[in-house]
């Protein structure tokens, strides 16, 4: 006998498809790359530190400022799964500060890792990406984690916000450049996520509590947006149920880009 219930099998969407997810070891990677397994993918997780890929995911040792590493990366990658329909390109870091507190060195390492990482593995990824969309159409797709900060000005925040910036201009820009090789380009704008580096950003500050109390306050649903909603929000987008969007910017920022609410009483 049961007690009258039922359980849905998890959705297969992703059934026959293969994945790689870079920056896929932590955070909304990890959590975009354990989601993608459980939706029947095959994952690859491309990380500088590769140990905590999610379990059933293919470890993939690069750092995506080394433009060989890359390459090498995707190729094993490629070989051990048997092609490439997915590419998440995930791996970033943050920075704090004005635009007179970075020396042109912060700038650099910031851009080479957010804008020219997102460079280095599509350039790997997209011969890969070409045949897949050619053997079964709808199926091929870039998304990006963008930011909040692309599209609103955030203090503190003057390098990193103009890196996510150029991530979505080269969201567009590569959506543009691909759409009649069947390869959907699109990005997602988290707003302030619950991760490990918002949770070192906090560590840092004179009073923690107070600091994640402001960060709750500035999204109008009142909390942080965590890794699993932004990991289904990119899901969705490299989804073949999304196979009609390209060049679309997610927002998944707890109402911060276009709500205008009432200061609570």
């Amino acid at each position: 006998m049961t007690d009258g219930t039922t359980t849905s099998a998890p959705l297969q969407d992703f059934a026959g498809l293969t994945a790689l997810v870079t920056g896929g070891a932590s955070g909304i990677g990890a959590a975009t790359a354990a989601l993608l397994t459980a939706r029947g993918a095959r994952v690859a997780v491309l990380d500088r530190d590769p140990s905590g890929a999610p379990e059933g995911c293919l470890p993939v040792a690069a750092d995506v400022t080394d433009d060989a590493a890359v390459r090498a990366a995707v190729e094993e990658a490629v070989r051990e799964l048997g092609g490439l329909h997915v590419l998440v390109s995930n791996a970033g870091i943050g920075a704090i500060g004005t635009v007179e507190d970075n020396a042109d060195d912060e700038w650099s390492r910031v851009l080479d890792v957010n804008v020219l990482g997102m460079v280095r593995t599509a350039r790997a990824a997209l011969p890969h990406l070409r045949r897949a969309a050619a053997a079964r159409p709808g199926t091929a797709s870039i998304t990006h984690t963008c930011s909040i900060a692309a599209t609103a000005g955030l203090p503190q925040r003057a390098v990193y916000s103009a890196s996510k910036g150029a991530v979505l201009s080269l969201t567009l820009a590569m959506a543009a450049d691909h759409v009649r090789e069947g390869i959907r380009v699109n990005c997602v704008n988290p707003g302030t996520a619950d991760t490990p580096w918002i949770g070192r950003l906090l560590d840092q500050a004179g009073d923690p509590a107070a600091e994640r109390a402001a960060l709750n306050a500035r999204q109008p649903m009142g909390r942080l947006v965590t890794a699993d909603e932004v990991a289904a929000a990119i899901a969705y987008l490299a989804s073949p149920a999304a196979a009609g969007v390209t060049g679309t910017a997610l927002a998944v920022d707890g109402g911060m880009q276009g709500l205008r609410v009432r200061p609570a009483n």
